[in-house]
C-alpha cells in the first residue's frame, strides 16, 4: 500500500494513448509549480513588508509595507484561483475525452 500518491498509474488501453496521457501530466505539473510561483512571489512581498515594518526612521514606509501585504494576499488567491480552475478543467476535458473515445 502507498502512502503517498503523487500521479496517476498509466495502464494502456484504447480509450487514452500515451502521448495524451503525459500531456495531461506535463500541463499538470506546469500547474502546480505556477501555484508554487505565485505562494513565493507572494511570500517574497509578505518578507518585504515585514522589513518595511521595521525601518522606524521613514513613517512613509509604513504605507508602502499595507500595500505589499495586500498585494501578497492579493497573489496568493489569485494563484489557488488559477490553479483550482486549471485543475478543474483538466479534469472535466480528461473525463470528456474519456466518454468520446468510449462511443
Amino acid at each position: 500500500m502507498k502512502l503517498l500518491r503523487f500521479g496517476r498509474d498509466f495502464t494502456p488501453d484504447e480509450k487514452v494513448i500515451l502521448r495524451d496521457y503525459l500531456a495531461i501530466e506535463r500541463t499538470r505539473l506546469a500547474n502546480e509549480r505556477t501555484l508554487l510561483s505565485y505562494i513565493r512571489s507572494s511570500l517574497y512581498l509578505l518578507i518585504g513588508s515585514f522589513a518595511f515594518f521595521q525601518l522606524k526612521d521613514f513613517p512613509n514606509f509604513k504605507y508602502l509595507a499595507l500595500v505589499s501585504v495586500v498585494f501578497s494576499v492579493i497573489f496568493f488567491v489569485i494563484g489557488v484561483f488559477r490553479f483550482r480552475l486549471l485543475k478543474k478543467s483538466l479534469k472535466r476535458l480528461y473525463y470528456m475525452s474519456e466518454e468520446a473515445k468510449d462511443k
